[in-house]
C-alpha cells in the first residue's frame, strides 16, 4: 500500500470530512480556497482514485457523487501495516515507533491493545 500523492491526499481529506457523498464540483470548490486548480484536474484525480478502488461513485443526474471506500483511520492502519511488513526487523521497527510516541499516544495505544485483546478473547 502506497501513500497518496499531494493532490490525492487533499481530495481524500475532503471526502473523509464530508457528511456523505460529494460531487467533483463540491471538492473543487473546497480545494480552490487554497489552491488554483482546474475543475478537470480534480475530476481526473477523483476518477483515478475511483479506478484505484479508493472511491466509489454513483450517478446523480448528469454528474456522479463520490464517497470514500475506507475511513481515514483504516487508510492509516493500512499504511502502518505496510510499513511494518516492509521493515525487515518488525521488533526494532516497533521499538523505534514507540520511541517517537508522546505519552498520550502511548496511552491510546495501550487502550487500543486492551480493547483488541478483549475483542479476540470474546469478552
Amino acid at each position: 500500500m502506497h501513500g497518496f500523492g499531494d493532490l490525492e491526499a487533499a481530495v481524500m481529506l475532503q471526502l473523509w470530512a464530508a457528511d456523505g457523498p460529494v460531487t467533483v464540483r463540491q471538492v473543487h470548490t473546497a480545494l480552490s480556497e487554497e489552491r488554483d486548480l482546474a475543475y478537470t484536474t480534480v475530476l481526473t484525480v477523483m476518477d483515478k482514485l475511483h479506478r484505484k478502488g479508493w472511491l466509489r461513485r454513483a450517478p446523480q443526474g448528469r454528474a456522479h457523487v463520490y464517497a470514500a471506500v475506507a475511513t481515514r483511520e483504516q487508510y492509516g492502519a493500512g499504511l502502518m501495516r505496510a510499513a511494518l511488513t516492509d521493515s525487515g526487523d518488525r521488533e526494532q521497527t516497533l521499538l523505534h515507533f514507540l520511541g517517537q510516541m508522546t505519552l498520550d499516544e502511548a496511552a491510546a495505544l495501550r487502550a487500543a491493545l486492551t480493547t483488541y485483546e478483549r475483542k479476540i478473547a470474546g469478552s
